[in-house]
């Protein structure tokens, strides 16, 4: 096929809005797809906000913004995607919702069109499995948040063909990030290093070793890092940390992987960091505040 031009992005939320921002500053054509109007109403203006402050960083002008905005079309009906190069799925991490996304989505498509997941941690031979175009699926995980972190690790599944990570790669290229490539394991790279260790902080504070406060404190002045693993847990979520740990202590079998039940205790519980304003830390108040 030639050189990727229409993108459907399935998923408004804050990585499938960051996506749809990244591909439409870089001049692609974007239609953003969502289970809700609403949905996609709020990735819409977590776009524009995004852009704004981009303009207020001088790093982009007004007209760029304008121009980037048109080439997002919202898209309820997955019916308009019919004339789309790739469509890259950036929906909830649960793999029961990914499959039937897939499922449903391969009667629509041209068969020339190229499937992605945006998973941090599900198989890609898996999902692929579901799709009459296995040779044409392939992993594209961006970090979060996706218009600042430049790195997006590209997976292969078994079937992934050459040119299909040919086209992957390029258009990671044209976005401005950087690829590395990863074999098909449970949580790739990034992912099997970062939340094992978020994980034990959670271990740690469960444990009474140190208070949320101690914890994030440590780590950012005693080893760097630029945010806590408690607030970073917060960040991401803490609903996809649980689902992360579950992929890599089911897919492993090892007990290192097993969930802190204090993690599975806050998502329970609904407090699933930032988005639901309640985590490891409170921020209803504007100001956050250590939970324990």
């Amino acid at each position: 096929m030639s050189e990727i031009q229409k993108i459907a992005v399935i998923g408004a939320g804050q990585m499938g809005a960051g996506i749809a921002q990244v591909c439409a500053l870089a001049g692609l054509d974007i239609y953003l797809n969502d289970v809700s109007e609403e949905k996609i109403k709020l990735g819409l203006e977590h776009i524009d906000a995004a852009m704004g402050r981009l303009i207020e960083r001088k790093q982009i002008d007004e007209e760029t913004k304008k121009a980037a905005m048109a080439r997002i079309k919202p898209m309820l009906d997955q019916q308009g995607f019919a004339d789309c190069d790739l469509i890259l799925e950036a929906a909830s991490e649960n793999e029961d919702v990914k499959r039937k996304i897939f499922l449903g989505l391969c009667p629509i498509l041209r068969k020339d069109c190229i499937l992605a997941t945006n998973t941090s941690s599900i198989s890609i031979t898996r999902l692929a499995s579901v799709t009459d175009r296995p040779e044409r699926f392939i992993g594209i995980h961006f970090m979060n948040p996706v218009p600042r972190m430049q790195l997006v690790e590209l997976i292969r599944g078994i079937a992934t063909e050459d040119t299909t990570f040919s086209a992957a790669k390029q258009l990671t290229a044209r976005l401005g990030k950087t690829a590395i490539v990863s074999e098909d394991f449970p949580a790739f790279i990034v992912n099997r290093i970062l939340l094992p260790m978020i994980n034990e902080a959670i271990y740690t504070l469960y444990e009474g070793v140190g208070t949320v406060d101690a914890i994030d404190t440590a780590m950012r002045l005693g080893a760097n890092h630029p945010m806590g693993p408690l607030q970073l847990a917060d960040f991401i979520g803490l609903d996809t940390v649980l689902s992360v740990m579950q992929v890599l202590h089911e897919g492993l079998a090892d007990t290192k992987y097993r969930p802190c039940p204090l993690l599975v205790k806050y998502v329970e519980a609904g407090w699933l960091g930032r988005k639901t304003q309640r985590g490891f830390y409170d921020y209803r108040s504007g100001t956050p505040i250590p939970t324990r």
